[in-house]
C-alpha cells in the first residue's frame, strides 16, 4: 500500500504479546509510554500520545518529550474503571522545521527573505486556530513576512519565542503516522493492595466437636480486623460429594462422620450455586458478607469449576463430563497425586457453550449475593480463553469485582493466565527462601514485562502447601516470612489460624500438613493471641498507611556485606513515602553488616543528614554516610525504617 507518512514510529512500550494482550493499572496511577520516533533526512518533528476511555469518542493528547536518540516519551492518568485505549501518533512539523531553517540560516549570515515568504502559509494556518486577540497579531506579522520595508521586524518575528510556541500549540499533524492502538485495563485499588486471611468456616465453631456456621465465623470477624486483614478468604462453601469422599490425611476410604473435601463440589443436597446445609443458609450468608463489609473486611470466595461424582451436573448434563470407554468417568489426576473424589469438566465437549454460560451463571449468582472477590482454583486446568471471556463478561456488568489466579504451574503458564484477565496471581514465593532467591525473584517481577501485567500475591503458606522451611519452624522463621510478604508485595495471604499458631506438623517427606483442615474439620482456640497475631497487626497496620508498601513494583535492594541480611528501599510513585526494609533471614542467631545506601535513588549525598523511624519499635535513627551499622536478632527480625530526608 503507498504511503506517504514519513516517520517512523517503532517499540512501543508498555505493550504485552505486541498489543494481543492488555497492561495493566489502578485507579489514581499513571501510564508512562516510551516510543521510537523518527523521520527520513533530517526534518523536525512531533510526537503526541493519545488516550482516551473505551467509551469515550475522541482521544486526548499529550505532547511527547524527546529523550534523544529518537526516543520519546509521555504519561496520561487513569481515573475511571474499565479499558482505555492509547497510541503514539508522529508527523513532520513543516512549521517548526521551517522555523528551525531560517534560524539555521540567519546564524550564517544568510538572507531569508524567500523563506518568509514561504512562511505565510503557515501563519495562514495558525490564523483559523487561535483566539481573535491572537488573530490580529498574526496578520499583521505575515503582512511583515511579505513587504521589503518589514524584513527586520519579521525576521525577529520568525525567530521568536511566542511563534514558536504557537506552532507547538497548533499542529497541522500533515501526513501523521500513528502505532496500533493498545489497551490498559484500569482495576480498583484493591488490585495492587490487599491483605487475605484465609481459613475453613467449618472449624469456626467455639465449642470441639462442632461444625461451623456462618454465625460462627461473623463472631471471628473482629478477630480478623484486629490483625489487619481486609480480605477474609473461604474454601468453597457448597455442599461435598459422597461418592468416593476422602478420609482424613487424604485416606481413599472414608469413615462415618468424616467430612471430606470442600473442594468435592456437589450431593444430593445441591452444586454450585448451593451452601453446605451445615454452614447456614444464604440469609446467613449475606448477614456475613455485610458485617464484614461494617468492618472494611471483603468476603473472597473459591471459583473451583470442578465437581463430586455425585453432583447434580453428572446427571443432568452428562455430555460436560468425559467417559472411558467402560462408560466411568475419570476422576482428576496430578500425577502422583489422585483426587477420586474429583471429576473435571469436559471443556471441549460439543456442548461448551452451555457448559460455560452455566459457569458463567454460577459466578454471577455469588456477585449477586454480594461477593466482589474470587479466588480460583486451579484456573491452568481450563482453557485460557475461557477465562478471557468470564472475567470479560463479568467485568462489563461487574467492574469491581476481582480475580485470584490460583496456579502453581510453569511460569508461562501462570504469565498466561494473568494475560487472559486475572486480577492478581499466585506466586513461587512460598520457596523463595534465600537471599539471592529473593532478589532474583523480585527483579523477574519488577523490572520484566510481567511489571505490566502481573500482579503478584505472596502466600507464606496454603492448606495445599507446608513448605519444608515451616516445618518445624520457630516463631522467628514465622515472622520472616511474614514480614517478607508484607514488605515486598502489595498483596499478600496467609491460611490461618496454622500460620500464627505455627501448626506445622508434616506428612513425612511432603509440603503436606498432617491432619490437614482440607480432610477434617479441626478445633481452634481462637482466643489466643501472642507475638506472631501482635506483630502482624502491627505490620499490617504499617501497610495501612504507607502507600510505599501498597504496591509492588517501586523497590531497589541495597548493598549489605551479609548474605543472611536483605535490604531494600521502598517508595511511592510521588516518593512523598519513602522506607528502609531491612530483615535478618536467619531464625536462628543475630545477623550483622553494613548495608549502602542507594544515594543517587534516595536524592541525598554522602554527609547528608537521614532521619529512619522504626515504625515498629518507634526508635529513631540519624545516619550520614552511605556505609552504616546494622545488626538483627531473630527476636525481632526486621527493621521497617521511614524515611526523613
Amino acid at each position: 500500500m503507498l504511503k506517504q507518512e514519513r516517520v517512523i514510529i517503532e517499540n512501543v512500550s508498555p505493550q504485552v504479546q505486541g498489543g494481543t494482550n492488555f497492561i495493566k493499572r489502578v485507579i489514581g496511577e499513571t501510564v508512562t509510554v516510551y516510543a521510537d520516533v523518527f523521520p527520513d533526512g533530517h526534518d523536525v518533528i512531533q510526537a503526541e500520545l493519545c488516550y482516551k476511555t473505551d467509551k469515550a469518542k475522541k482521544y486526548d493528547t499529550i505532547p511527547m518529550e524527546h529523550l534523544g536518540n529518537d526516543v520519546y516519551k509521555a504519561s496520561f492518568p487513569v481515573t475511571q474503571q474499565g479499558f482505555y485505549q492509547y497510541k503514539v501518533r508522529g508527523w513532520v512539523d513543516y512549521g517548526l522545521n521551517w522555523q528551525h531553517g531560517i534560524e539555521a540560516k540567519l546564524a550564517d549570515g544568510q538572507h531569508v527573505k524567500s523563506e518568509l515568504l514561504d512562511g505565510v502559509k503557515y501563519l495562514e494556518y495558525l490564523i483559523g486556530q487561535v483566539t481573535a486577540k491572537e488573530k490580529v497579531a498574526l496578520e499583521e506579522m505575515s503582512v511583515h513576512f511579505q513587504e521589503d520595508k518589514h524584513y527586520e521586524t519579521a525576521v525577529k518575528e520568525a525567530c521568536s519565542k511566542e511563534l514558536h510556541k504557537k506552532l507547538l500549540a497548533h499542529p497541522q499533524r500533515l501526513f501523521s503516522n500513528e502505532s496500533a492502538t493498545l489497551k490498559v485495563y484500569v482495576d480498583r485499588k484493591k488490585a495492587n493492595f490487599s491483605t487475605w486471611y484465609e481459613f475453613f468456616p467449618r472449624s469456626s465453631a467455639p465449642e470441639p466437636g462442632a461444625h461451623g456456621t456462618f454465625n460462627d465465623c461473623e463472631k471471628l470477624l473482629p478477630r480478623v480486623a484486629r490483625m489487619g486483614f481486609d480480605v477474609l478468604y473461604f474454601p468453597p462453601i457448597h455442599p461435598i460429594g459422597e461418592v468416593n469422599r476422602k478420609g482424613k490425611n487424604n485416606t481413599t476410604d472414608a469413615l462415618e462422620g468424616d467430612s471430606g473435601v470442600p473442594w468435592g463440589i456437589g450431593s444430593k443436597l445441591g452444586g454450585h450455586k448451593s451452601i453446605h446445609p451445615e454452614l447456614g443458609t444464604a440469609a446467613d450468608f449475606k448477614s456475613l458478607i455485610k458485617k464484614a463489609k461494617d468492618l472494611d473486611i471483603e468476603i473472597a470466595m473459591d471459583l473451583a469449576f470442578q465437581a463430586a461424582p455425585d453432583h447434580p451436573y453428572v446427571t443432568e448434563h452428562p455430555e460436560w463430563f468425559r467417559k472411558r470407554p467402560d462408560g466411568t468417568i475419570q476422576y482428576a489426576e496430578n500425577p502422583p497425586k489422585k483426587y477420586q473424589d474429583i471429576v473435571n469438566f469436559y471443556f471441549e465437549t460439543s456442548g461448551y457453550k452451555a457448559l460455560w454460560k452455566e459457569l458463567l451463571d454460577v459466578t454471577m449468582h455469588w456477585i449477586k449475593m454480594g461477593i466482589t472477590i474470587f479466588r480460583v482454583d486451579n484456573p491452568h486446568t481450563k482453557p485460557y480463553y475461557f477465562w478471557s471471556w468470564l472475567i470479560d463478561e463479568v467485568k462489563k456488568k461487574h467492574p469491581d469485582v476481582l480475580f485470584l489466579a490460583e496456579a502453581f504451574s510453569r511460569p508461562k503458564v501462570m504469565q498466561q493466565l494473568a494475560k487472559q484477565g486475572f486480577s492478581q496471581s499466585y506466586t513461587y514465593f512460598t520457596w523463595r527462601v534465600q537471599k539471592h532467591e529473593l532478589i532474583e525473584y523480585m527483579v523477574e517481577l519488577t523490572q520484566s514485562e510481567m511489571k505490566e501485567y502481573y500482579r503478584p500475591n505472596f502466600w507464606p503458606n496454603t492448606p495445599d502447601i507446608n513448605p519444608y522451611h515451616l516445618q518445624g519452624a520457630n516463631e522467628a522463621m514465622h515472622l520472616i516470612r511474614y514480614a517478607l510478604a508484607a514488605t515486598l508485595c502489595g498483596n499478600l495471604g496467609i491460611y490461618g489460624p496454622v500460620f500464627e499458631y505455627m501448626v506445622t506438623d508434616a506428612m513425612p517427606g511432603k509440603e503436606e500438613y498432617l491432619d490437614c483442615e482440607k480432610y477434617e474439620v479441626r478445633h481452634w482456640d481462637w482466643s489466643i493471641e501472642n507475638k506472631i497475631t501482635h506483630l502482624i497487626g502491627k505490620i499490617n497496620q504499617v501497610r495501612k498507611e504507607h502507600k510505599a508498601f501498597q504496591q509492588t513494583n517501586n523497590i531497589r535492594f541495597c548493598g549489605v556485606e551479609n548474605d543472611q541480611l536483605l535490604a531494600f528501599y521502598k517508595w511511592d510513585d510521588d516518593k512523598t513515602d519513602e522506607f528502609l526494609v531491612v530483615i535478618n533471614l536467619d531464625p536462628h542467631y543475630a545477623q550483622r553488616g553494613q548495608l549502602q545506601l542507594p544515594l543517587d535513588a534516595l536524592g541525598i549525598h554522602n554527609g547528608q543528614a537521614l532521619e529512619l523511624r522504626d515504625v515498629i519499635t518507634n526508635n529513631g535513627y540519624i545516619w550520614h554516610n552511605e556505609w552504616n551499622y546494622i545488626e538483627l536478632h531473630p527476636a525481632l527480625p526486621f527493621h521497617l525504617f521511614h524515611l526523613k530526608k
